[in-house]
């Protein structure tokens, strides 16, 4: 355990929705639900206009349409959420090599090992305080001025006060607990704010009288293992003491790169279901591109009617990124799987990454194979069926740019039209406007920067005149 709070931890302040918001001149100050918008959606974040009417992160988005039904309900825009990501965590790299992120939005940091390190090793203990609160002061303002989000940070010696310290601070704020304080700040709060302590674990101590964290401390390691088994029982009562050795990782590397989606209607043609895999398939290649990995494991993941799931899997010879290859053992691995009653959910996956893609012997002989294939006789001749007409779907949140009105963004589509509102991050609330969902003016466009980039010609400022 450190002697000064060195280790921060960064958790920003409703990501999703706080973006939205920061995109939105109009969303400003209102409810906002950000997920999935179908029957079985659920919801990602709420702003915290939304969390007063009770909404929060996993709820069904039928249940969050009940409580709050005048919020504004978004579909996710990742690459938005990625770009402001990146900049945060750029910001974080830059107090430490040893940044371990969480998610998009959070992320440890250890200050020991960074630039700061030998002025806090050197500093007595009021004067390394200091630091640790005005780096944290300055990490915030950095934040709001490059992006306009706000996040909390939490210090204090461990991962885990660090973590819990930044709850404190929610929303908007810093807060430090000092080394040695741990069991105090503990032992009020319910088991279930120590990691690993989940539903089950808590009923499990809650049958046993063991309600707050002093109850674990009190009931010492030896109850806890009796309880929990050995490693679970052992950590738990560590941790319930205030003792927490575990370092900062940077970068964790991800294991696998996967896609999924859930379905409003069972799934029950083994045609349409193959379509779907195809689809998950392609987008996970795109992912594992952008990532700039390859890999040798391709995964299904098939939940049932019932809600069984179950994963069937295919190693290939060597990494690949080739997308006839993944979508081609995806297929076949669909193929065996039995879908009487109907499927609810699939995901499509690739796992073993490595950072490099072998010459792919499987790509080139799909490759050879098709070009190889004879054509039908007659096929010249053969005549076309009408292709079937596409239309756009236009999803509530969707970055759009209009030939005559410039960049805006979707509230709603339906019966044949789209709704724009025509704003940008660094305008007035825009004016909204209706177009046939078909009209050749209008087209998706990528996100806009949150702060205006410099030498920007003021595009859309006067959108709510």
């Amino acid at each position: 355990m450190r002697s000064l709070p060195s280790i921060i931890h960064l958790d920003m302040d409703a990501f999703f929705a706080a973006v939205e918001q920061a995109a939105k001149p109009s969303l400003r100050g209102k409810p906002v639900v950000v997920g999935g918008l179908g029957g079985r959606g659920v919801v990602a974040t709420a702003s915290y206009e939304a969390r007063r009417f009770g909404v929060h992160s996993a709820m069904p988005m039928a249940q969050a349409r009940r409580l709050c039904p005048n919020a504004a309900f978004l579909a996710g825009r990742f690459e938005a959420y990625r770009q402001n990501s990146e900049i945060v965590m750029g910001l974080l790299r830059e107090l430490s090599p040893l940044v371990q992120p969480l998610s998009l939005d959070e992320a440890f940091v250890d200050l020991a090992a960074g630039p700061y390190g030998p002025a806090l090793a050197e500093a007595d203990h009021a004067t390394g305080e200091r630091l640790v609160l005005a780096l944290g002061e300055d990490l915030r303002a950095d934040i709001h001025r490059l992006t306009g989000l706000t996040g909390s940070v939490g210090a204090a010696g461990s991962k885990l006060m660090a973590k819990i310290a930044s709850e404190r601070a929610k929303p908007d704020g810093l807060v430090l607990i000092e080394p040695g304080q741990e069991r105090a700040v503990l032992g009020p709060m319910p088991v279930r704010a120590l990691p690993g302590i989940g539903p089950a674990t808590e009923q499990v101590l809650r049958r046993a009288g063991l309600t707050v964290v002093a109850d674990l401390a009190e009931a010492g390691e030896a109850e806890l293992v009796a309880l929990l088994g050995r490693a679970h029982g052992a950590g738990i009562h560590q941790m319930a003491i205030g003792l927490d050795e575990r370092p900062v990782v940077a970068d964790q590397d991800a294991k696998s790169v996967s896609v999924e989606d859930t379905y409003e209607v069972d799934l029950a043609d083994r045609e349409r279901v193959l379509r779907e895999v195809e689809a998950l398939a392609a987008r996970c290649v795109r992912r594992l591109r952008a990532a700039g990995r390859s890999g040798r494991t391709v995964v299904l993941k098939v939940r049932r009617f019932d809600f069984s799931t179950l994963t069937r899997s295919e190693t290939l010879g060597g990494p690949t990124d080739d997308e006839a290859v993944v979508i081609a053992t995806a297929r076949r691995l669909a193929e065996q799987v039995d879908i009487t009653g109907g499927v609810r959910l699939l995901g499509v996956g690739v796992a073993q990454l490595a950072d490099y893609t072998q010459e792919d012997l499987f790509a080139q002989a799909l490759r050879e194979e098709a070009a190889e294939q004879p054509e039908a006789p007659g096929a010249e001749e053969a005549v076309r069926e009408p292709e079937a007409v596409v239309v756009r779907r236009w999803l509530p949140g969707q970055d759009v740019r209009h030939d005559e009105f410039g960049p805006g963004w979707v509230q709603g589509s339906g019966v044949g039209r789209v709704t724009v509102r025509f704003e940008t991050p660094w305008s007035g609330p825009g004016r909204v406007r209706t177009f046939a969902v078909d009209d050749p003016a209008l087209e998706a466009a990528r996100p806009l920067p949150l702060r205006r980039p410099e030498g920007a010609d003021g595009a859309g400022e006067d959108a709510g005149e």
